[in-house]
């Protein structure tokens, strides 16, 4: 099998709390091929940010705890560095795009001086050589050089957002990891922010694990498709696969619920009940309280999501025909 860039391996990351410990994230496996972007799907509360600030190293200690597992980047386990070495990697080799453009900017900082301190961290240019830089990203975001000195509030959040991409780009991460890059945009301009970031992508030979929760989006910027569900990596395909033929009944219930626009006038299909609670989730396989296909084994243990094509894989039995 092609070596991966990203390569995670039984992750469990768990928030402690005084009556107990929430499990968002429970053995986890996820792999990222080079030059490739990866869809990470679910709902709120699935555990993809708590994934993406794990690989990130930049979980809140405490509550957060990587219980077990490992996260290969390179062939290195990033569990395994000491953060001086950890900060070298973060924006250096591996970028993140925060969800929310609003918060992550200083705001009594000017822009072009952001994205300098950037360069200059990691590539130890000059203030005047990694200013000049900046300038240059700028542009490439679509964002003229006479706007560099202006502040955060002087920019509508598509700029806002474009800015944070420019700063996570400056240094040619190897790895971009975009958590919902565009929630708290319009339409127009998510569709905007999406181009750039499919052109950067491409520019700069960065691989990209995008997380979301939307799968329009997933159809349109994604190679590979993993969803997630209570922690876990339930199915996970190349997306044309995914979309043509979608096995896990959870993966089958977000498809049912986008309207559609052909055929008549109806109620949305829903998936009944509610997503479980991360601190008391059910024994086996965490959806069957919610699963029309149910069977009395899928209550009594996990199941590791097994092949069913090439490069496609669910955790569902039942659907794969009763396979172990």
């Amino acid at each position: 099998m092609e070596e991966a860039l990203l390569d995670i391996q039984d992750l469990v990351i768990h928030y402690e709390k005084r009556n107990g410990a929430v499990r968002a994230v429970e053995g986890l496996n996820l792999r990222l091929k080079r030059g490739e972007t990866l869809g990470f799907v679910g709902e709120t509360g699935a555990g993809k940010t708590t994934t993406a600030l794990g690989i990130m190293r930049l979980l809140p200690v405490p509550p957060g705890r990587v219980v077990s597992g490992k996260i290969l980047f390179n062939g290195e386990n990033l569990l395994d560095k000491g953060e001086e070495e950890m900060r070298s990697i973060r924006g250096g080799k591996i970028a993140m795009i925060f969800q929310d453009p609003m918060t992550s900017l200083n705001p009594v900082i000017t822009i072009d001086e952001q994205i300098a301190e950037m360069i200059a961290l990691h590539s130890g240019l000059s203030h005047r050589d990694s200013i000049s830089r900046a300038l240059e990203m700028l542009e490439l975001v679509g964002i003229r050089r006479e706007r560099a000195g202006d502040y955060p509030h002087q920019f509508s959040g598509g700029m806002k957002q474009r800015v944070v991409i420019a700063i996570a780009l400056a240094c040619s991460p190897e790895l971009l990891i975009a958590d919902e890059p565009t929630t708290a945009l319009d339409v127009t301009i998510q569709a905007q922010v999406l181009g750039l970031m499919k052109d950067l992508r491409r520019q700069f030979s960065t691989s990209l694990l995008l997380v979301t929760h939307d799968l329009g989006i997933v159809a349109e910027s994604c190679d590979d498709t993993a969803i997630m569900y209570a922690g876990r990596i339930v199915e996970y395909a190349p997306t044309a696969e995914l979309f043509g033929n979608p096995l896990h009944p959870y993966t089958r219930g977000l498809f049912n619920s986008i309207p559609k626009i052909t055929g008549g006038k109806g109620d949305l299909m829903t998936i009944p009940g509610l997503t479980p609670d991360p601190s008391n989730l059910p024994p086996g396989c965490p959806f069957h309280p919610r699963c029309g296909l149910a069977v009395p084994e899928c209550s009594s243990g996990i199941r590791a999501p097994l092949e069913a094509g090439e490069g496609h894989y669910s955790a569902c039995p039942v659907t794969l025909g009763g396979r172990r």
